[in-house]
Order: C-alpha cells, then structure tokens, then sequence
C-alpha cells in the first residue's frame, strides 16, 4: 500500500472525513448493551433485542441503498441517509422514555446508516476506478483506525453520559453528510467514461431489479461466502469471550484480542500484499484465501483451547479479514457496471444476515457444550464459504466468461442468419 501522503488531495480529504465519521460511529456501538441494562434498567433479553432490530435495519437498509442509487441519485441518498441518520441519533435520548418508539428508532438508525454504505461504495468505485482496490483497502484502513480511537473514547464520554456518546455520534454523521454535499458538488456525481471511469458491463444495462437478482453468478457464491464468514465471527462474542470468564482469565484479555486485530490491520499490509503477489493475484482468488485464513483459526481456537490458541486465532482471521473486506467492493464495482450499487447492496445485506443469525446460533451451541461446538460450528461456515469462493471463482474466471460472450455472441448471429433466410 502507497504512502497516504501519495495520494491526491480528493481522496486525501475523503479518507480524513471517512475517519471522522468512523470515531463516531464506533462511539456508540460498544454502549448501546450497556445503555439498555444500564439506563434504561431493562433485561438483557430486551438489549438483545435492540441488536437484533437494529442489525435488521441495516440489512433493509444496504438493499434499500443499493436500489435507490439510479432512481434517486448519488447525492441526494448519500446525503439524506446520513442526515436522517444524524437526527436519529441526535433525539435517541429523548427517544428512549419510551420503549416501543426507542426500539423503532434504534431500527431507523440501522436503515439510515446502512443505506449510505452501497452509495458511497459505489461512488467510490466509480469515481477511482483505476485504483479502486487499492482505495477500498485504504478506506478500510482508515476506519478500523477510526473504530479503535472511537472505541477507546466510548468508555470516557459513558462516565460522563450515554447521552453524550449519541450526541457526538449524530453530530459525526451530520458532518459526514454536510462533507458530501460539499464534496459532490467539487468532484461531481457522474460515472460515465467522461470522468475516466472504466466500467466491465457484465450486467444488461436495462435490467429490471428481477432479471438482476437472477443473474447469480455475480454476486450470489460470493455474498453466501461472505455471510458464513460473518456467522463464524460471532465466535468471538458468543464463545471466546464467555470462556475467558468461565476460564476465571481477566477480562481484559478479551480487549487486547481486538487490540491486537486493530494493530494487525494497521501494520500487517505489508503481509497481505505479498499473499496478494505469491498466491492471490486475482479478487476472486482473495476471497477464497481469506476463507481458508478464517478456516485456520478457527481450526486453532478448537485444537488449542487456551488464550494463546486465541491469540493464533485472531491473528490468522485478521489477515482473512484484511483480504476479504476490500475484495467484495472492489469486484462488484468492477464487475457491476452501471448496477454495482445494487449488487454492493444486495451482497452487503445477504453478508449482514450471518452477523444476525451468528450470535443465536452460537448462543445456544456455548449453553449446550460451551466452546468446542462454537468453534465446529466456525470451523464448518469457514469450510463451506471457501467452496462458495471457489465456485464464485470458477464461474467468474475470465476465461470462462469470454467463452461464454462468444458463444451467446454467435448463438445471436446464427439466429440473425435463419431469420434473413
């Protein structure tokens, strides 16, 4: 990865506001468990089911996003999801009196948030399409650094007020979006070859939303992958953390796990990027070695069974993690053409479902038998998302593809040729 110093001014002043943005988010999702038990003196059933309501917004929203990114312009959902995502936040305490209207907004807050997400990928892979991949890993760089600081300053602004925490969210997210309506108007929405964007069209260019979610090799192997890899990450949440308490280990132990995830995404690029030379050249071929990083740490928290079998364990998915979260974007902005935004969408909102099905799952599994069957439960999604991969990778070979335009290309001159005889 170049220098961030390289880069030009543009996305210089787009990854500063994506930063930005991402300390406030990560201000709030660390506290909303706490808040619920906590302030609102509810159970944790009832924090449980404000994940869950709020987790199923943002699969709503991504699909939502990604459909509107045509019919109501780039600028105009960017800006209003994360303007109407600020308002929620900014009235969330006052909201909370009451029960049913706080678990609606916290759904709100979830669509909102999540219907920018395809837009702005897509904007960002229609605006760089020369170096895309390269800016998507950049970008995801960024926020895991914008998490860690917003992480870290959730526990200080909590002793002072829950309140505060959503406030500084909502504000984040009103600058987000004041950022773009000033930065769309500089740089322009368009992405048609007059902004020098190459776009692979893969896609009919007037295709109904049907004949789009039809069109399965695109996007299906790929967004299942991603969605089993999601459900096997709830591992930590829902196994290794209840075990480093039952194990009588401080908690603390659990945060250096994820310290240590933010330090690897920060300074082990170096490693991803000689996997990417050695042995995973293409996107499609990332994926599936992200998977098989995945399989080998999981396969490591079930062989060892102690923290240093979790140490391993994080570090192997954290280069999984670190091949995988730029790789989706960056081959459906590629191979997406004009309908990226709605595959970025669809494939974000089919992914999202393992992070909702993935803690119940693995609940229930630590209540039967603890950690062993969690870590079986991680180990299987791993194997069968890198089987997805590979079948994602086999249909979307080159090779395969150019055979397959050529042969539809004379199936439609050979019907031209019986029709003017």
């Amino acid at each position: 990865m170049r220098f961030f110093s390289h880069y030009p001014k543009e996305i210089k002043v787009f990854l500063l506001a994506s930063l930005i943005n991402a300390i406030g988010s990560a201000l709030m999702w660390p506290l909303v468990t706490m808040f619920v038990f906590d302030q609102l003196g509810r159970s944790m059933s009832d924090a449980g089911l404000v994940i869950l309501v709020q987790s199923l917004g943002g699969i709503a929203g991504q699909l939502l996003g990604g459909s509107l990114y045509h019919k109501v312009g780039v600028k105009r959902l960017i800006i209003g999801a994360l303007a109407l995502n600020a308002v929620c936040l900014l009235f969330l305490p006052m909201l909370s009196e009451s029960w049913p209207i706080f678990i609606a907004a916290m759904g709100l807050i979830g669509l909102f948030n999540s219907s920018s997400m395809p837009a702005i990928q897509a904007f960002v892979g229609f605006r760089f399409a020369d170096r895309r991949g390269e800016l998507f890993n950049v970008i995801y760089v960024a926020n895991n650094i914008g998490v860690a600081i917003g992480t870290a300053l959730s526990g200080f602004l909590a002793d002072i007020s829950y309140s505060l925490s959503f406030t500084m969210n909502g504000v984040s997210s009103g600058l987000f979006a004041f950022f773009f309506m000033i930065y769309l108007q500089r740089v322009g929405t368009t992405s048609s070859s007059a902004g020098g964007v190459k776009l692979k069209k893969l896609s009919p260019e007037n295709a109904s939303g049907w004949s789009l979610l039809l069109d399965v090799r695109l996007y299906l192997f790929m967004a299942l992958g991603g969605m089993l890899i999601n459900l096997g990450n709830s591992i930590w949440n829902t196994g290794v953390s209840p075990f480093i308490i039952s194990e009588g280990l401080p908690k603390q132990m659990f945060g250096y796990l994820w310290t240590l995830n933010g330090i690897m995404i920060f300074v082990a690029q170096p490693v991803t990027n000689f996997i990417k030379r050695l042995a995973a050249r293409t996107i499609t071929a990332q994926l599936t070695a992200s998977s098989l990083f995945y399989l080998s740490g999981y396969i490591a928290i079930l062989s060892m069974h102690s923290f240093t079998g979790m140490i391993v364990g994080m570090v192997l998915t954290t280069l999984g993690e670190m091949l995988i979260a730029p790789a989706i974007p960056a081959f459906l902005s590629e191979r997406g053409g004009k309908h990226a935004p709605f595959y970025l969408g669809l494939a974000g909102g089919i992914g999202s479902a393992g992070r909702v099905i993935g803690p119940y799952l693995m609940g229930h599994l630590y209540d039967i038998g603890q950690l062993t069957p969690v870590a079986w439960l991680a180990v299987v999604t791993a194997a069968v998302s890198a089987i997805s991969f590979s079948v994602h990778a086999f249909i979307n070979h080159p090779a395969r593809l150019a055979k397959q335009q050529l042969s539809g290309k004379s199936s439609k001159e050979a019907a031209v040729t019986v029709e003017t005889h």
